[in-house]
């Protein structure tokens, strides 16, 4: 709440449209926590009517009248982190929990009140082979979330796996696995909005929308990001000290920001494209001078070349065919220096 109240004059006069609670494992909060940051936070910033407010929880500390204290403050989505269905995947991942917390969780939330909940799910996982895969999606399937969060396992820089990589699966096997998936996703009604988000009919994240149409996002907490746009039309990022006790020692005050920088007019393509060309219908091609505060004709050139090539829609910023099987090369067209 301090840090919060630093940032009221960078974002003064604006109600929030959404609130995601993550990071961690913010499910090892009380209720009673979670009630008193919902209540501060709408002490000094208007929420929507219809404000989405998610919460992420982590399988293994999960609990009906924890989440049903959650829905009582006002959350009224969860993401629940599973994974994976299989218990050695979860092992090699180095998860605390086990396919039966997984599905404990699940009753939890909805016992709890909660029906709009997402699942995040992993493929390509350690010496994972395309049964399996297909296997982990059925049982995230039956779960009945309203909300899928399907991606492909990446090795980050700094992390165990990256200095120690494992087995994965070969590219034919990833590509049969997508394939599998993205056919059974359809077939039990799940549409695709974004490179690895599915969604039933009206469960779209907005939260996550925001970030992909380029909008404007507060960043509180330890290591958060933010992205606004000044008065003057200028497009900020910055993000926070990430480690917990430095953070709280800083909190209120500006030394709390770890780092900081403008968006240079060179950039914003690139930045837009990186972002909007994820979403599987795009945006209409006037969304970059509202929300870069740029001309057009800035992405004129690149808006050409890559049609040009057929790998983009005419008249929208959306991802021909050929631009979605090659969604990097298409981005790097944004690329402007």
């Amino acid at each position: 709440m301090a840090d919060l109240t630093w940032e009221l004059p960078n974002v003064h006069g604006r109600a929030l449209n959404t609130v995601f609670i993550g990071g961690g494992t913010p499910s090892l909060f009380a209720a009673a926590d979670i009630d008193r940051l919902l209540r501060g936070i709408q002490r000094f910033l208007p929420l929507t009517s219809d404000c989405e407010i998610t919460l992420e929880a982590n399988p293994g500390v999960s609990d009906a009248a924890r989440f049903a204290g959650y829905r009582k403050a006002g959350v009224n989505r969860l993401s629940i982190g599973a994974q994976s269905f299989a218990a050695g995947k979860l092992d090699a991942l180095g998860r605390i929990h086990g396919p039966a917390e997984i599905w404990s969780a699940v009753t939890a939330a909805r016992v709890g009140g909660f029906e709009n909940f997402n699942l995040d799910l992993m493929f390509g996982l350690p010496k994972q082979t395309p049964r399996q895969a297909l296997s982990d999606l059925e049982r995230a399937l039956a779960c009945g979330p309203a909300h899928l969060s399907w991606y492909q396992l990446t090795l980050e820089p700094h992390t165990p796996f990256y200095r120690t990589p494992p087995r994965l699966p070969g590219d034919v096997a990833i590509d049969e696995m997508q394939r599998q998936g993205l056919r059974r996703l359809a077939e039990g009604g799940f549409m695709q909005y974004e490179v690895s988000a599915f969604a039933r009919p009206g469960r779209q994240c907005r939260h996550n929308l925001n970030y992909w149409t380029f909008g404007d996002y507060l960043g509180v907490g330890a290591g958060a990001h933010a992205k606004l746009t000044d008065l003057s039309g200028s497009v900020r990022r910055r993000w926070r000290i990430r480690h917990p006790r430095g953070y709280l020692a800083a909190a209120g005050s500006a030394r709390v920001v770890a780092g900081e920088r403008t968006i240079t007019d060179s950039e914003l393509g690139l930045e837009f494209a990186l972002n909007v060309l994820r979403l599987v219908d795009g945006v209409d091609e006037a969304l970059f001078a509202a929300r870069s505060c740029q001309s057009p004709k800035v992405i004129a050139e690149p808006l050409a070349r890559a049609r040009a090539a057929g790998m983009l829609a005419p008249h929208r910023l959306q991802a021909t065919a050929l631009g979605w099987r090659y969604l990097d090369d298409l981005i790097a067209m944004f690329q402007l220096d």
